[in-house]
């Protein structure tokens, strides 16, 4: 999977990017949030804690391995969450990026534990699968957050945190981005339709386990 690895630089700069992506679209507010990409199978770039996502630089960002050593020489620390980061990377040696954001319609549900079904729409199936897994809840900054969270990497591509927000990991920085973007639209969609307008007509499960296949397939 050496392929998905991208250069020092290269990934500093997806991080800012995509950090002021995030921020722009309300994803995440303050300082919120954070994001990280591979370089190697056993070194990331990630997020400071404290920091804004929309206002990053390339000189704030720390470089780690696996085990949580920081490999670069700053003044700046890792955020606590870095963890689970670390776990997902340890996981799937297919992820490139991770980012985790508090999108307010995602986390409203992240807080409710409320199952997300997937059948309205059939483009949102092949990302978020037939429902937005909700992860259960663990303490920011320990490790019972990420123990929580490894049993949903290889099966899926986004989850809820329990009372926490949500979390979005792809092969690329751009996949992980428009997973977590497509997971808080259909939120508000959802909403929408179930809550507001009411009486949504759902795809027929035939039709649910069809796409499945299709998508699967593709993958």
């Amino acid at each position: 999977m050496s392929s998905i690895y991208l250069h020092d630089g290269e990934a500093k700069e997806l991080i800012c990017e995509y950090g002021r992506r995030v921020y722009a679209r309300g994803l995440v507010s303050a300082n919120e949030g954070n994001i990280s990409c591979r370089v190697s199978e056993n070194e990331i770039w990630v997020t400071p804690t404290y920091e804004s996502k929309g206002f990053l630089n390339p000189d704030m960002l720390i470089k780690m391995n696996l085990n949580g050593d920081i490999l670069n020489s700053t003044s700046y620390e890792p955020s606590s969450e870095v963890k689970m980061h670390l776990g997902i990377y340890k996981e799937h040696s297919g992820i490139g990026a991770i980012i985790h954001a508090h999108p307010v319609t995602a986390t409203a549900y992240a807080c409710t534990s409320e199952i997300i079904k997937t059948n309205l729409v059939p483009e949102t199936i092949a990302v978020l699968g037939t429902e937005v897994k909700v992860i259960p809840f663990g303490m920011p900054g320990t490790y019972e957050l990420p123990d929580n969270i490894r049993p949903y990497v290889k099966k899926n591509r986004v989850a809820l945190l329990q009372n926490h927000g949500a979390l979005s990991w792809g092969e690329t920085m751009k996949e992980a981005y428009y997973n977590l973007e497509m997971l808080e639209n259909y939120a508000k969609l959802y909403t929408l339709a179930t809550k507001v307008i009411g009486n949504p007509k759902h795809i027929p499960e035939s039709a649910v386990n069809e796409l499945m296949q299709y998508y699967n397939e593709l993958n």
